[in-house]
């Protein structure tokens, strides 16, 4: 493996959860959807694998902090699961976006001193 890419699975396994329910946050979606998303809006940074983005999407539907309903896609003739986020979910979304953010602060805080010039 090459060490960029396990630097992208080492800031993706603490925060995959999160940023699934981030996304689900703007509304149903299959997973290749979801994927594409964080993958899009991180600029090709994070790339999803279906061997952590599925495992992931049934850990957080056993949690009940989405559900999940196979429907027919607008676009296309065929079924897709559709991953909804819960009022559980959008709870816990809450709580991991705190703890994001209180962990980016620590980090920053040794990372970059006050006073201190980079």
């Amino acid at each position: 493996m090459a060490k960029h890419t396990r630097q992208r699975a080492n800031v993706l396994q603490g925060t995959l959860d999160m940023l699934i329910l981030r996304t689900l946050l703007y509304g149903p979606a299959h997973g290749h959807e979801i994927g594409k998303h964080i993958q899009r809006t991180t600029n090709d940074f994070l790339q999803m694998q279906h061997g952590s983005l599925y495992p992931a999407l049934h850990r957080l539907e056993r949690r009940g902090w989405v559900t999940s309903k196979w429907e027919m896609a607008p676009d296309r003739n065929r079924e897709f699961k559709y991953y909804r986020l819960t009022e559980k979910g959008r709870k816990q979304l809450v709580v991991e976006e705190s703890q994001w953010k209180q962990m980016a602060e620590a980090v920053g805080r040794i990372m970059w001193p006050a006073g201190e010039e980079s």
